[in-house]
Order: structure tokens, then sequence, then C-alpha cells
């Protein structure tokens, strides 16, 4: 694969160096802060030879890679500028979002650029655990001492390097951020905890804490951080700001910290890790049901990032069992990804990617591309993952299984799982489970060699033309662009229950603001009501599709509409099919929204519908997949 070009390529579909704010990556993703997420060119990313997919969370757009999206990440950063220091895509295309979306935005962008670097460490501890079980290595040797400082190192100054990360999200200086951090780590300050009760600043007492491996309070001081940072910008002159800034901002943040910020944010993370705590002890295997059964799907919506604070702070007390209930849901996608790798034998082309997927998971616990290759393509997976890691989570939850360091959930980090005997219990119940379920049930809804049924025409008060199915649809992936420019509708607000209950097929409506229609797919005109109002079209991938332009409209009989193709004509995507005088319809008492229906969705197609109000001819307006 030439990451060179790929690179390349992904940066000019996103929008162009002009559209990209700030980039970061993470074990699988490309996590883009774009100025206008509506520039990017969505399906053509998705359609490109080693992405996966395409995902729009927490203010990121997220390029799905895999594995080796560090290789790409190095060469779109070659001789870049745009680094990770980036506005929210909410800032800059104009759009609000919620206070727990920016919440949740802040976490991923903070913690994102430290994954590698935790995961890393975390694996080294696991290695340490293992050459120390087995008596090849012991734990007070030299040796040892250098690995466990490789492998600790990351914990312990995490308020620095979160400070870090921090004040690049929050646009502060991320150096001077990295600093108040440090502070709370330097010899002299640590060395006041010997005083115990007696230490004061200017008087004002000081609770000493030890800060190492916290989260909590370095988000909360570099969150007011960059508000100070921002004040004393506006009223030091710009030739003093280069000193006088950071200066006073460490004169101010480091006391603050010290005094108030810091004991609130640890006083914060412990209650916080108490209550997670208690409502485990409450109910371990409930919340195991939940977390296990669930992951997956939090993953997707970026949801799991409210844990990481959590995870890292439990982490430093012992050890985390919101973690050790969620690695159920990872290996119940790598048992379902095995199962169809056993189960697709006449599909070699999904043989393979299960294989491949399933392997990567067991050895390096990324997941990604079974979760948006394989689970989200078939419905009758969903359940499956979602019954194999509630079984295993609901173990590890009943048990009070921990992880005692940060790491990605595969087979060689199984050493920082405590008991380990149970964990491993849990992980093969919830891989046997999905591998079983899928060999019974099968991944596909679908029951290949069904013969379809014809599509037959609903009863309205005007005839209508309907395409009669012949044959199945034989596409993996289809796209539906529009037809009309205007704004789009959902079918269920269509004053027609022909089209509003879709009892005709999937689709979407759209009400035009200019009086054209365009071909929405390579094919051929199979139908065009006298009257022009109405066309239909079909695919070369077999795919049926209406165009009805307004509601009632063949009581005109033809007039202010003017087809120019006639049946059986041949059209490329874009090709214009008919004209239409748009203001002498409305004028004459006729609704113009027009549905656009696929009509064979009642048999093996799933339609995904864009997310735009408004839309240009030529946009994607439907996506198929079988």
């Amino acid at each position: 694969m030439d990451h060179k070009k790929m690179g390349e390529d992904i940066v000019r579909l996103v929008g162009g160096e002009e559209n990209i704010n700030g980039l970061v990556h993470c074990a699988t993703r490309l996590r883009f802060d774009l100025k206008d997420s509506r520039k990017a060119e969505r399906e053509a990313l998705e359609k490109h030879e080693g992405i996966i997919t395409v995902v729009e969370s927490g203010g990121q757009f997220q390029v799905v890679i895999g594995s080796h999206v560090a290789y790409v990440y190095a060469e779109i950063m070659k001789n870049r500028n745009f680094g990770s220091n980036s506005s929210t895509a909410s800032e800059s295309s104009g759009k609000k979002t919620s206070v727990i979306s920016t919440i949740f935005e802040v976490i991923s962008g903070s913690f994102s650029p430290l994954i590698p670097a935790m995961a890393g460490s975390g694996m080294i501890k696991a290695l340490l655990t293992v050459l120390t079980l087995l008596g090849w290595m012991s734990a007070t040797s030299d040796t040892y001492m250098i690995l466990s400082a490789a492998g600790n190192a990351v914990f312990y100054f995490l308020p620095i390097l979160l400070g870090i990360t921090l004040g690049i999200k929050l646009k502060a200086n991320p150096y001077v951020a990295g600093v108040i951090g440090a502070a709370l780590m330097e010899p002299n300050f640590t060395g006041l905890m010997d005083k115990g009760a007696g230490v004061s600043f200017l008087g004002i007492p000081v609770v000493m804490m030890n800060y190492s491996a916290s989260v909590f309070p370095i988000f909360i001081s570099i969150s007011i951080y960059a508000l100070v940072d921002k004040f004393l910008k506006k009223i030091i002159l710009k030739d003093l700001q280069l000193f006088l800034v950071p200066m006073l901002a460490l004169m101010i943040m480091v006391p603050l910290s010290a005094m108030a910020f810091g004991p609130f944010g640890t006083g914060v993370g412990d209650w916080i890790s108490s209550g997670v705590t208690w409502l485990i002890g409450v109910s371990g295997i409930l919340s195991g049901i939940v977390l296990g059964g669930f992951m997956t799907f939090m993953v997707v919506f970026g949801l799991h990032w409210g844990f990481t604070p959590i995870t890292i702070q439990n982490i430093g007390v012992g050890g985390d069992p919101i973690e050790a209930m969620a690695a159920a849901a990872v290996f119940a996608q790598i048992g379902v990804a095995f199962g169809i790798f056993l189960k697709a034998r006449k599909d070699k082309t999904l043989r393979t990617l299960a294989g491949s997927t399933s392997i990567t998971g067991l050895l390096a616990g990324v997941t990604e591309p079974i979760v948006y290759g394989l689970v989200l393509r078939f419905k009758r997976v969903i359940p499956i993952v979602i019954i194999a890691g509630a079984i295993g989570g609901a173990i590890n939850g009943h048990f009070g299984v921990k992880m005692t360091a940060y790491v990605f959930h595969n087979i060689f980090a199984i050493p920082v799982y405590t008991p380990t005997l149970i964990y491993v219990i849990a992980i093969a119940c919830s891989f046997i489970a999905a591998t079983m379920l899928i060999l019974i049930f099968g991944y596909e809804s679908k029951v290949k060699g069904e013969a379809p049924e014809t599509v037959e025409s609903v009863k309205t008060a005007e005839p209508e033309p309907v395409v009669t199915a012949t044959k199945a649809v034989d596409i993996k992936k289809e796209t539906i662009y529009s037809p009309i420019t205007g704004r789009t509708t959902p079918l269920s607000q269509v004053n027609d229950s022909a089209f509003s209950t879709g009892a005709m097929g999937k689709g979407l409506a759209i009400e035009p603001s200019v009086g054209e229609v365009v071909a929405p797919i390579d094919g051929v005109v199979t139908s065009l009501f006298p009257t022009g109002h109405a066309i239909g079209l079909t695919s070369s991938a077999g795919t049926e599709i209406l165009i009805h332009i307004g509601i009632n409209t063949v009581a005109l009989k033809g007039k202010h509409f003017n087809p120019v193709v006639k049946e059986g004509d041949s059209v490329k995507q874009g090709d214009l099919l008919i004209q239409f005088d748009r203001e002498q319809i409305i004028e004459a008492g006729y609704e113009i929204v027009t549905p656009v229906i696929v009509t064979l969705t009642q048999h093996k197609v799933d339609v995904f519908e864009t997310n735009q109000e408004q839309i240009q001819k030529n946009e994607v307006l439907l996506t198929l997949v079988v």
C-alpha cells in the first residue's frame, strides 16, 4: 500500500489543507478537526481502497484506516504544520454543540495523542508481569527497574502530558500548561508533603496531595488556565506578552492548583470512582451485562471517552473494573469475526476480511475493522455481539476482575487483569459464545435463494408508474445521487399515504428549489408517465428508482412538465431528465414535494439516507447496502 498517495488522497477528499484545522491519530483512525465537515467527500473516502469507514463523532471527522494509520499520518504530516492545535468543527462551521458533546470532544482530543504511549507502556508492564511470574527476571534487578521506568513513566507524569494535550485542545499555550502539571510534581513541591498539615501559601493553608497519575485535577486546572491565558492576552501589551503572560499565568495557576483545583479535582475523581465502584458492588452482574453488552456501540458513538478519566483514576489506586468488563465486548467482536470466517466458505472476500480482522483483534486488540466491516454490516450480528459481550462482562463484574495497567484488550495483555483465571474464563466465554451463535444462526438477515415477490401497485387517487421487480437486486453497495436541488423531507411527512407509509419503498422526499430533475444513477429509463410528472429508472446493478414530482400532479395532464428523455433511453448520472415549472405548479395549487423511492427495498436492500437538510443535485442522497 502506498501510504504517501493514500495520505494525499485523504487530505484532498476531506476538503484540502485549507479545510483542516488539526489532525491527530489513535490506534486505527485519523481524527480531523475540519473547518467545515460538509466539504469532505465522505462517499469517496469510504470507497477508497484501504479506508474502512468514516465516522463523525465528538466534533471530529474520523477516517478509520486500521493498524497502519501511523504510517499514513506520518506521510500527511510531512511538510505540513496544521498539527493538532485545532478549533472544533462546530466552531468553524457555525454549528452549536451540547455541553456533553463538548466535554467528550475535549476528553477525546486530549487522550487520543497519548493512547499509543499509554498502550505501549501498559504492554511493557504486562510483559514484566509474565517475566517475573515465570522466574525469568527478578523484580529487584536493574534490568527490571529500567524497563519498569519505561512502563510507568507515561502514567506517573500524566499531569504533564495531559497538560500539553489539553493546552493544544483548548488553544492555550501547551507548554505553559505542561509546566503547570510539572509544578505539582517538582521535588520542592512534593517535598512539602513531609510537613503534613503545616503547608501554607501567603498564610492560606494548602492541602498537599500526590498528583502523579491523576487526571481530574489537571483537567480542571488547564480549563481555568485557558481562560486566564485569553484574559491576560487581552489586557497586556503585545510587546510584553512573550514573557509576562506565561509568568503571570504560572504565578496564578500553580498556587491556585495547589490550594483549590488540585484538591477539588482529586475529590471529584475519588467521588466518581467511588460511585462507579459502589454501583458495580450493588450489582456486578448487571453492570457487566451493560458494559460488556453495549460497549461496542458506545465506542461507535464516542461515548467510551467518558470512562477514560475514571479508568486512569482507578488504575492509579489499584485497578479498574470498568475496562475489565468492557474487554468482554472486544472478545465478542473477535468471536463474531472468527465465526464469520468459519461460516463464509463460499465468499472468499468476506472470509479474508473476517480472518484477518480476527487475528488483528486477538494480537493487537484493534477491532474497528470488525465493528465497521462486519458488525454494522450484518444486522443479525448485532444481537449476537451484545449477548456474547454481556456474558463475559457479567462474569468479570460478578467476580470483581480489574485491569491494573492501561492496555488494549488483546491476548498479550491478559497478565494485567486480576484475578487472571476468571478474566480468561470470561473472555473465552464471550469469544466462544459469539462464534457458536454465528455458526448456529448465521450472520445474514436474508435467506439466499429466496425468490423475491413482485412489487404490486398501491391504489391511490391517481395512477402511479410502478416498476415491477422481475429479479433480485445484485449489489453490495450503491449510491443514489440527488436528482433535485432543494430541501430534504422524510417520506413520513409526505401528504400521500402511498409514500408516507413506505408502501412504495424507502427513500427521501425533496422540496425542489430548481425545476430540474437529473439522473440519480447510471442506468436506463424504464418508465415515463405520459404526463411527465413521474419517471422510473433501473441502474446497471438492478436497482429500481421512482421519482415522483409533486403530489397529485397527474391532474395537471402534463402541463408545466417537459421530459427530455423517453422510455428505453440510457442515461448517465447527472443527465437532465425532466424540466418543470415549479412556480406554475405551486400557483395551480399543488404541492411540489418530490419523493425519490427505491422500490425494491422490501427484499434485501438497506437504505441509508443523507442527513443534509439542504441538498444540491448530484450530491449523495441515499446509500444502498446489501
